[in-house]
């Protein structure tokens, strides 16, 4: 019963929520045969009856102003640009940090996927238990699938550059 009342919260709240929109119909409050309440927009069947709701009244939000520091940066001549040879140099220099950072990825990703020895690392001293095992080569498989996920982003951000 208790279940019944939890699931009918969020319907009843639906209802409410929607009832400026389906006020020229209606809403139902349907007893079904099987003990169930129901809430619909037609009381076609035998055991509904309309409900007595309140119209929903709404005031929409004004428009929202233009930004001031758009406005500001378009027009006021004292705010801070930046020469293109150096915003070039700029750009120079990160795409050069990130495919340093890409090596490093595609560096990691060779050593692990030496280690992991395509499913079957030697296994360790410590790992007597077979369960060890499994978890190591799961976290081996894990760090294998991020550094993948991290060369293929440094790929997409350098060709976002060029």
């Amino acid at each position: 019963m208790k279940l019944r009342l939890l699931l009918l919260c969020p319907l009843l709240t639906i209802a409410i929520l929607v009832a400026r929109e389906v006020s020229a119909q209606g809403v139902y409050l349907c007893n079904l045969p099987n003990g169930t309440r129901e809430y619909r927009n037609t009381g076609d069947t035998r055991g509904c009856r309309k409900l007595d709701l309140e119209s929903i009244s709404t005031i929409p939000s004004p428009a929202p102003p233009p930004s001031a520091t758009q406005a500001k940066a378009s027009t006021d001549p004292s705010f801070p640009r930046i020469e293109s040879q150096l915003q070039k140099r700029r750009d120079q220099d990160r795409v050069q940090i990130l495919l340093e950072e890409m090596r490093l990825e595609e560096s990691k990703l060779s050593e692990l996927k030496r280690e992991f020895q395509n499913g079957e690392p030697e296994r360790l001293g410590s790992e007597r238990n077979y369960a060890k095992y499994q978890e190591r080569v799961a976290m081996m498989k894990e760090a294998m699938i991020r550094t993948e996920k991290n060369i293929e982003a440094l790929r997409r951000e350098i060709s976002q550059l060029k």
